[in-house]
């Protein structure tokens, strides 16, 4: 049975739409921004905590729109499964990365997207991000 990585995760938007990805450092896949949740953690906080150390960002936990739990095969740690806390947020602000990001890329919901994605990426959050959207404002 797979161990489970709990995560979480963003569906970061900027005003042009476009949602971010990030390509840790050594790795072929592209993936939302975020990371695990230390014990006693509460996602948003984890959230905001990973942003800001990953990309620079500083986010307020209580702007987060929580949009649910996704599970899927981890990207980079066969044999796990990655259940992630996925939240919606906007910046406005350039993001660089750091940490253990090595590349970034803002992709937008109805072009092709030319990048390896993670298998919860690719089969889930892109999904959702399509649907919402085409939602009208």
């Amino acid at each position: 049975m797979p161990q489970t990585i709990r995560i979480a995760a963003a569906l970061l938007l900027n005003p042009q739409g476009q949602t971010l990805l990030v390509r840790k450092r050594g790795t072929q896949a592209f993936m939302q921004p975020g990371g695990k949740i230390e014990p006693h953690e509460q996602p948003a906080a984890a959230l905001a905590r990973e942003l800001f150390e990953e990309l620079g960002l500083q986010v307020d936990p209580a702007e987060a729109i929580y949009l649910g739990q996704f599970s899927a095969p981890a990207a980079n740690e066969p044999g796990f499964i990655v259940q992630a806390e996925l939240f919606q947020l906007h910046t406005k602000v350039q993001v660089v990365p750091a940490a253990e990001i090595e590349e970034v890329v803002w992709v937008d919901a109805t072009g092709p997207i030319d990048q390896v994605l993670a298998p919860l990426t690719r089969d889930l959050i892109l999904p959702l991000y399509r649907t919402l959207t085409a939602l009208p404002a």
